[in-house]
């Protein structure tokens, strides 16, 4: 079915240095909006958090929510927004605070520490896609109005609203902005009209209020042990956390200014940072606002599980203050943007996926499609919704875990940076947020380990996935573009006067004379090459060997008489065959190749090429051809003494 097939992969990028975006084209070419649109697209995500994190705050701090809340507020707005504003100006172009930490350790280690970041990455996307789903589910099964057959079909009607999110993306999703404003503005002037009422029904009865005071007095001795207690449990509410990796994520559907660069894109930067402001503040204002509101005018024993303000506190309120058609209304919004806030987690996968793995050669070259991942995200939400029976209180740790991890890597990162800088006020202060991150990190997770333990499924699956697929494309060419300077395309089209081009594959040593003559004798002796027949050396210097597609630059070098071509790369084998085929377009001619044995095991050999980007170069670099040139009249040929 090729008409399937291309539909299916259309929009796929050839090339590591064009990165897809959710439009299913290159980032940089999707049609920019303003930062306050662009922030509707985060919002849809951060702002949904309001259906369910009043509920999860009263469940987990009880009488002391809204001051958890409030250090809450305080970690986002004096900790999580300085150091994404960070983020945002080193990564603009939406890679995050992962491309920050991926220069931090060299060769193999930053692979594997990329890696189980984006395994946090998925637990917090897809989590975010599967919970607010569920809970988007639970508004719609505990409306007064829904039909009674709804009732024990949650994962069932979950499963139906992530397949109309799927259905969304695969049609390319264009409008997604657009709805994601309509939503978001209609969301939050509800929640505002809800909260309004909610404050102004606690200022018409004081002795809620009081009632409230007398509660912490008789369950904490004095207010300093009321602060203490919060401290230690707003780990617990890091829900209301999530959004801040999202929105650097979709930073390049921000316009910036008409004289923006992409090296240097001031406006985007600009918009970006007005974007986590802006949502960061109207986060917190709704944030103390409802848990202190759902707080003192709802009973305990709603928010427990069965209760009726469960994962749904703010819409209680509108149900029980602005009567059952306002809460329809209320509950029909709470609804669609949960259910949408699964976009933005969507967005924010499809951005970081084809950015990374890819590159490093973990992924099938279909990972560079938006619609393939698509499918094989909501494959895994199918399964994480089946597993966890679509409840909203069962995911709530590994999102926490997700997002904590992320915003923890983040402050790491900017803290990092700034040293190398030289910004010791700024290092100083960061280090300070990092630690916070640290302690509420692990405090997560020794509250609730089933986060770091689906967290570590991710990781492992992205791992086995990774390494499976790198070995299985191991054989491909792997340049992202093959240049020859004028002097290395002069030695070539010189070498080829003769009617047959020959190159030989040296492995570097000493670089002295002799041991080009050496070489070259023993080509000419064990091949029978005449004397008179120019050979052009060819010299592959591996500079890290976990990367997987470089750009590579072929350079002209005359020593000692004999003409040499340099490149640096991270495969020998994979770029001597790039070489070779470019140099046959070239000169028109197909080129031979002399290769000496290597010694040792083949098994060896055979991890050395997989891993360190050498090995038993004569063979695989056979292999590389015949995978890449199916007409053995134009392959290059091999010989090998």
């Amino acid at each position: 079915m090729p008409g399937f097939r291309d539909w299916l992969l259309e929009g796929l990028a050839d090339r590591a240095t064009t990165i897809p975006g959710p439009h299913g084209k290159p980032q940089e070419e999707d049609h920019a909006r303003p930062w306050y649109q662009v922030m509707c697209l985060t919002g849809v995500d951060y702002f949904s958090t309001l259906g369910y994190q009043p509920g999860i705050a009263a469940l987990a701090a009880g009488a002391v929510a809204p001051i958890a809340t409030l250090v809450l507020i305080v970690l986002t707005l004096l900790g999580a927004l300085p150091v994404y504003r960070w983020v945002a100006r080193r990564s603009p172009h939406g890679e995050g605070s992962i491309s920050m930490l991926e220069h931090v350790l060299p060769w193999w280690a930053g692979k594997l520490f990329v890696l189980v970041l984006l395994g946090f990455a998925a637990t917090d996307f897809l989590i975010t896609m599967t919970l607010s789903a569920a809970d988007a589910t639970a508004h719609l099964v505990e409306n007064p109005f829904a039909p009674s057959f709804l009732d024990g079909q949650e994962v069932l009607i979950t499963l139906v609203l992530l397949a109309l999110l799927g259905g969304v993306f695969l049609r390319g999703f264009k409008e997604a902005i657009g709805i994601a404003i309509v939503l978001v503005t209609l969301y939050l002037s509800l929640n505002a009209v809800v909260v309004g009422v909610a404050v102004v029904h606690v200022l018409e009865n004081p002795h809620l209020f009081a009632d409230w005071t007398d509660l912490l007095a008789t369950e904490h001795t004095n207010w300093l042990a009321v602060v203490g207690v919060a401290l230690v449990v707003f780990p617990k509410l890091a829900l209301g956390l999530s959004g801040f990796e999202t929105g650097v994520a979709v930073m390049p559907q921000i316009k910036g200014d008409p004289d923006d660069t992409h090296a240097e894109p001031r406006g985007r930067i600009a918009g970006a940072h007005k974007l986590l402001t802006t949502s960061a503040l109207i986060m917190s204002c709704f944030l103390i606002l409802s848990s202190f509101t759902t707080t003192l005018l709802i009973p305990q024993e709603e928010f427990r599980a069965g209760g009726e303000a469960n994962g749904r506190a703010l819409a209680f309120l509108a149900h029980e203050y602005l009567g059952e058609v306002f809460g329809t209304v209320y509950d029909v919004s709470t609804i669609a943007i949960l259910w949408f806030a699964g976009a933005s987690a969507m967005a924010g996968l499809l951005n970081l996926v084809p950015r990374y793995l890819p590159r490093y050669g973990m992924a099938p070259r279909w990972a560079r499609a938006i619609r393939p991942l698509v499918l094989v995200f909501m494959a895994v939400a199918f399964f994480v919704t089946w597993y966890f029976k679509a409840d909203v209180d069962a995911q709530g740790g590994a999102y926490a875990t997700g997002v904590l991890v992320l915003i923890t890597s983040a402050a790491v990162a900017v803290t990092l940076t700034a040293r190398s800088m030289r910004n010791r006020r700024a290092a100083v202060f960061f280090s300070v947020v990092a630690v916070i991150f640290v302690y509420t990190t692990i405090v997560n997770v020794l509250e609730r380990p089933d986060g770091l333990r689906i967290g570590l499924c991710f990781i492992v699956g992205i791992l086995v996935i990774s390494f499976v697929s790198r070995a299985g494309r191991a054989l491909e060419l792997r340049g992202a573009g093959l240049t020859f300077d004028d002097e290395a395309r002069k030695f070539l089209l010189d070498a080829a006067k003769c009617g047959t081009l020959r190159l030989v594959a040296n492995e570097p040593d000493a670089r002295d004379a002799a041991e080009y003559r050496d070489k070259a004798n023993e080509i000419r002796r064990d091949n029978d090459v005449p004397k008179w027949a120019p050979l052009v050396f060819v010299e592959v210097t591996v500079q890290d060997a976990s990367d997987f597609e470089t750009e590579l630059h072929v350079r002209g070098e005359e020593r000692f008489g004999h003409r040499i071509l340099l490149v640096n790369s991270s495969v020998i084998a994979n770029t001597i065959a790039e070489i070779l085929l470019e140099a046959r377009n070239l000169t028109g001619l197909v080129p031979h190749v002399y290769f000496s044995w290597t010694e040792g095991s083949p098994f060896r050999n055979l991890l050395r090429f997989l891993f360190v980007g050498d090995g038993e170069v004569a063979p695989v670099t056979r292999e590389v051809l015949r995978e890449a040139e199916p007409d053995r009249e134009r392959r290059p040929r091999v010989h090998v003494s």
